[in-house]
């Protein structure tokens, strides 16, 4: 209940501005609080996942540290097709670990090994020295035409990267097709050092691109082979890590934190340490036959070999990506002081998918992030999780908030893992908050509408008391008027004795009239007050109606209205539990207010009648020929105050509680009530159950 003094000079207007201000006021705070919640499990929940990918990197890094360091051990004599077995005195050799077809592979996508001279001369394990030797050294026609293919798709990458002589593709494949077609042994066909050529383009790769093209053009290199050059953009690329426009805040924050905890716990979460990565010096052994490209004799296995021992310097390995879209792994090898580039050519997309990809797809990032793979700032593969497809194709479909990106350890450093946010899944606490939330809106809103109804009940309840007021001293000045002013004149002898009896019946029936009212009003404080007296009995319903008709006769009659009274032999023969005193104030009320609301009917007739129902009950009722209840009216009718006429227009007398008696004093005897238009009039229905 609200205080009189905040509801006096209150409109429902003026009600919703204070209670919209009220929860303004609360929902504001609790909303600022409830987001900044919710922003901590969100940052909380970031560096969660943040050290996932820092994790999955590390281990990502491990892997491919330990394949490159299986492939940096190789000797310098693998990358030929034989090599020295066991104790070099032994003269015995085998086919070279690297010449096994399928190829051998140390890292996911390895297409093949090469070895290029200081005279750029292309040679490669797959096939050995001398074409004639493929069948004493166990290698069919099928198997050495396919060896033979997979050796000029490698020559053919290296040299459309300028990194070998263009021309040694065309000789190799006549080499190879005149060898296989030759019924003997043939000697293999020397090949000219290319003029120009500088093993310097391998170092050139991981140069700025500018001095890169300008060194690339060399010993006749065509137009269409350097066009990717001239086109400023290698094809291989998808875009620039700079237009990914990628949000660091919450990694800075992460990162933050993260220095602002124990040293331990910083080094914790680095990757691994590649460790040193120096030269290293090897002996080798390598038998002499493998070198006589130049020589006139034909050499076979069954000879008696001629086995060199040499030592020779082999520097780490280095790593680039090549404009064809390929990852190539070469190292300098220093031997007699001859320069050899060794190394491998991989396959882009199985070396990340292999390596980086499906580690990815085997944890819960994949399903909230984005893995974007740069190599020098250019982002070369992309990885957007489970549901979506397996890369991107512009640059722009990658934007997000960066949740980690580091870059893996030499020679792989050139490349880079940059996890960026898809969607961040909600932190353990997140439901709870959300549940709170929700439940907060809630009560507000709930508690909003509650005191709002609450409230325009109190304005509405404020409004028909003093309406009350208004009628009671209206229904209260009328009558003592009346008496007041006949007592005067039967009191000063100014009537005669035939007014005189008029005059003491007009006297006697507002007196009644005055009784109902206080009678009323009485019982609607007890009803107020939840202190209702009742005293119910059984009361047969014939003797029941027949002491409510000697009630309500002379007031009906004194109205200038007719009494039709009906009752069938079932229900004058039941019996019903009721206080009689109350069920006459109820039936006095509905007469009361039907001779009021039928008071200029052209057939003033009030008809009381009582029927037994199907269900057991007696139902009364009390009609009258009026104008009937307004439909949009009918529901407030029992209502406290209810009047359909403004106190200062209306027409009828009344105080607008008379059936809202009604309605409380039926309910508690255990009866019902309902009102419908009889056309013409209103019918008043009122039951309650038989107790026999």
């Amino acid at each position: 209940m609200l205080p009189d003094t905040l509801v006096k000079g209150l409109d429902k207007g003026r009600l919703r501005n204070l209670l919209a201000l009220f929860f303004l006021a609360l929902a504001v705070p609790t909303a600022v609080l409830v987001w900044q919640t919710y922003g901590q499990l969100k940052w909380e929940a970031f560096h969660q996942h943040r050290g996932d990918a820092e994790e999955l990197t590390r281990r990502i890094d491990v892997r491919l540290t330990e394949m490159i360091g299986t492939a940096d051990a190789r000797s310098f004599t693998d990358y030929t097709f034989l090599v020295v077995s066991g104790d070099p005195g032994a003269n015995f050799v085998q086919h070279s670990p690297l010449s096994a077809y399928p190829v051998a592979q140390d890292l996911p996508g390895v297409l093949g090994y090469f070895q290029v001279d200081s005279d750029g001369v292309f040679s490669t394990p797959l096939l050995p020295a001398e074409a004639a030797q493929a069948a004493n050294l166990g290698i069919g026609e099928n198997e050495y035409a396919q060896r033979a293919r997979l050796a000029q798709e490698i020559h053919r990458i290296l040299a459309d990267n300028h990194l070998v002589q263009p021309r040694q593709d065309a000789g190799a494949v006549r080499r190879v097709a005149s060898s296989l077609a030759e019924p003997k042994p043939a000697l293999q066909e020397a090949e000219e050092p290319a003029e120009g050529y500088s093993q310097q383009i391998f170092d050139q790769l991981n140069a700025p691109r500018q001095m890169a093209r300008l060194n690339a053009n060399y010993a006749g290199a065509d137009d269409e082979a350097d066009e990717t050059y001239r086109a400023g953009e290698p094809a291989n690329r998808i875009g620039k890590v700079s237009d990914l426009k990628l949000d660091a805040d919450l990694q800075q924050k992460s990162e933050e934190a993260e220095r602002r905890g124990t040293p331990e716990q910083a080094g914790a979460s680095r990757p691994a340490s590649p460790g040193s990565r120096s030269k290293r010096r090897e002996q080798s052994a390598m038998p002499e036959a493998t070198r006589l490209a130049d020589s006139a004799l034909r050499v076979s296995v069954a000879q008696d070999l001629r086995i060199n021992t040499f030592e020779s310097e082999i520097d780490p390995f280095e790593f680039s990506l090549l404009d064809s879209g390929h990852f190539v792994l070469f190292r300098n090898v220093w031997r007699d002081g001859e320069r050899f580039v060794q190394g491998l050519v991989v396959d882009k997309e199985k070396f990340i998918s292999g390596v980086i990809g499906a580690r990815f797809m085997e944890t819960a990032l994949a399903d909230m992030t984005n893995l974007i793979v740069a190599y020098q700032e250019d982002v070369i593969h992309t990885f957007s999780g489970r549901d979506d497809s397996a890369y991107a194709n512009v640059a722009e479909d990658l934007d997000g908030a960066l949740l980690y990106r580091n870059r893996l350890t030499a020679p792989l450093d050139r490349l880079e893992l940059i996890f960026s946010i898809q969607r961040l899944p909600p932190g353990p606490g997140a439901s709870v908050l959300a549940w709170v939330t929700l439940v907060l809106a809630v009560v507000f809103v709930g508690g909003f509408f509650s005191l709002y109804r609450v409230g325009v009940s109190q304005i509405n309840l404020a409004r028909q008391q003093q309406d009350f007021v208004s009628a009671v001293s209206h229904e209260l000045k009328s009558p003592l008027t009346s008496i007041r002013m006949y007592g005067e004149m039967l009191k000063e002898g100014w009537a005669d004795d035939d007014k005189r009896q008029s005059y003491y019946e007009f006297i006697h029936d507002e007196s009644e009239r005055l009784s109902r009212l206080i009678s009323n009003v009485l019982q609607l404080a007890r009803i107020t007050r939840n202190e209702p007296q009742f005293d119910l009995q059984p009361v047969n319903v014939g003797e029941l109606m027949n002491n409510t008709r000697s009630k309500i006769s002379n007031q009906i009659e004194r109205a200038g209205f007719q009494l039709r009274f009906v009752m069938d032999n079932d229900s004058e023969k039941a019996t019903i539990e009721i206080d009689e005193d109350c069920f006459a104030q109820i039936i006095i009320n509905l007469v009361d207010n039907a001779i009021k609301f039928s008071r200029n009917a052209e057939n003033k007739l009030i008809e009381i009648s009582s029927d037994r129902s199907g269900d057991n009950r007696i139902l009364f009722s009390v009609r009258d020929h009026g104008p009937g209840i307004p439909k949009d009216q009918m529901k407030k009718i029992f209502q406290l105050f209810f009047r359909s006429e403004s106190e200062l227009t209306r027409e009828t007398v009344g105080t607008g509680i008379g059936l809202a008696i009604v309605h409380q004093l039926t309910l508690a005897m255990n009866g019902k009530v309902d009102m419908v238009n009889a056309e013409p009039g209103a019918e008043f229905r009122v039951w309650f159950s038989s107790t026999d």
